[in-house]
């Protein structure tokens, strides 16, 4: 698997020699002790001017890796091109949900990427090291984390989407790991409850964090991303909801990513 990821990277690259550049970012976390990479698409013109760029930070879904957004959606080349932004594509663990795990101590992908991914692409890059410049979005399990993550930590992101997330994994005791990262749901109740996004839009004022939600109607998460959509409405934080009609797969998602592009566009250029 390995192996055919870094050919299609390979590959890659030389097919787009011209235009966006790609590459590889290796963390070390000192918060799980290992090497973590990170795929981070240049814009075409990054490096020919003194120019600093927004960064997008697209997340993964559950048994992903940092390669499987462009490997589900290669236009990302072209979107880093026509919105002249850096987007970085974490390696987030094959079932992490980015929160650091309260029963287990070598999963803490919440400290990883909104610090140590962070303060090491802002090293690395040429970036704007603001939250006004700086987004994150993410599809299915990287759509909670998404949401997750910007609640959480508002001071680093000020916008943040969510495509066919994971936003109420409550009815999913069994699915994705979910055990093994908060313990059973029979035991550790108030893990599944404190991490679960749904349960977190008290943290949000409605001032500090642009977002936008995207969630076909025929997606196993479609309820769940509704009812978040009403408890916003009802708590009057301003978002950006999308329902349309679709299925948990990448030709939702990477559609929906079109629009969420927009949205952090709009963002950016508004800063």
């Amino acid at each position: 698997m390995k192996r055919k990821l870094l050919l299609f990277l390979l590959l890659f690259q030389c097919a787009f020699a011209f235009a966006a550049r790609l590459d590889t970012l290796t963390v070390q976390s000192a918060a799980m002790n290992k090497s973590i990479p990170n795929l981070v698409i240049l814009p075409e013109n990054y490096g020919a001017q003194d120019q600093s760029f927004s960064v997008l930070y697209l997340l993964h879904g559950a048994t992903g890796n940092y390669g499987s957004w462009l490997n589900d959606c290669p236009n990302l080349v072209d979107f880093a091109d026509s919105y002249n932004l850096i987007i970085v594509c974490p390696d987030g663990g094959y079932t992490s949900w980015y929160f650091d795990s309260p029963v287990d101590p070598t999963y803490r992908y919440e400290t990883y990427v909104s610090k140590e991914l962070v303060t090491a692409v802002d090293a690395a890059y040429n970036t704007i090291p603001n939250k006004s410049r700086r987004a994150i979005a993410g599809l299915s399990m990287g759509g909670h984390g998404a949401l997750y993550l910007a609640f959480k930590h508002q001071d680093t992101w000020g916008a943040a989407g969510s495509m066919c997330g994971g936003v109420d994994f409550r009815p999913f005791p069994n699915n994705w790991d979910l055990d093994k990262r908060l313990g059973a749901y029979s035991e550790y109740p108030e893990n599944w409850e404190k991490h679960t996004v749904i349960n977190m839009v008290h943290l949000l004022n409605g001032k500090d964090l642009k977002l936008i939600i995207d969630c076909g109607t025929e997606d196993f998460f479609y309820d769940g991303n509704r009812r978040l959509h009403e408890i916003l409405l009802e708590r009057r934080i301003p978002h950006d909801y999308i329902e349309r009609p679709g299925r948990h797969n990448s030709d939702y998602w990477c559609n929906a990513l079109t629009y969420q592009l927009l949205f952090f566009n709009t963002f950016f250029e508004s800063k």
